[in-house]
């Protein structure tokens, strides 16, 4: 049978934004505060985690594969200990303007591959996301409920729910889940 899932966008969600630039090491890689008491509280009650991410700072050569790799697998330990780790991680690294780019956000794409491999329920999911392609992705991809996390970027697509920051987003998904 199906589960649902709950999806979170990484920066400026799983961890603190970097701003207008990037995380190009584990050293500028910080949780957002309550996020891995969110992510294991999700576990505890039977929903799938997934990490959906844009991460073009490879597609720019501002950092390798293999570099985005060891950040996501240090965040998996430190999550894992916490019993909070996700049970997929997916991230497009194509170029913004890439023609070509079948994933990148608001593609429901890497929604759609967690699905399929974990085998997903969105009409059961959630979406949370710091801007409005995470948003669209997840509505898109036709999960039912979405959660902003206030951020500096502009919002022109209403969630159904909006947190100024993930201090309380445990607190919502325990009236949700």
């Amino acid at each position: 049978m199906s589960r649902p899932a709950v999806f979170f966008d990484r920066d400026g969600v799983v961890n603190l934004s970097p701003g207008a630039g990037y995380v190009l090491r584990w050293a500028d890689f910080h949780f957002s505060p309550g996020i891995v008491e969110a992510l294991a509280f999700c576990r505890t009650r039977g929903y799938a985690t997934v990490l959906a991410t844009s991460q073009q700072g490879v597609g720019k050569g501002l950092m390798s594969q293999a570099t985005l790799d060891d950040i996501h697998a240090r965040m998996q330990v430190e999550l894992a200990l916490h019993d909070a780790a996700f049970d997929g991680i997916y991230a497009c690294t194509c170029l913004s303007k890439d023609p070509a780019c079948t994933c990148r956000k608001p593609s429901a794409e890497m929604l759609l591959r967690a699905a399929q491999e974990h085998d997903l329920d969105f009409s059961r999911s959630f979406m949370i996301g710091d801007a409005d392609r995470d948003i669209e992705m997840g509505m898109n991809a036709g999960v039912s409920v979405t959660i902003r996390i206030e951020s500096e970027n502009p919002h022109l697509v209403s969630a159904t729910h909006t947190l100024p920051d993930t201090r309380g987003l445990k607190a919502l998904l325990e009236t949700l889940l």
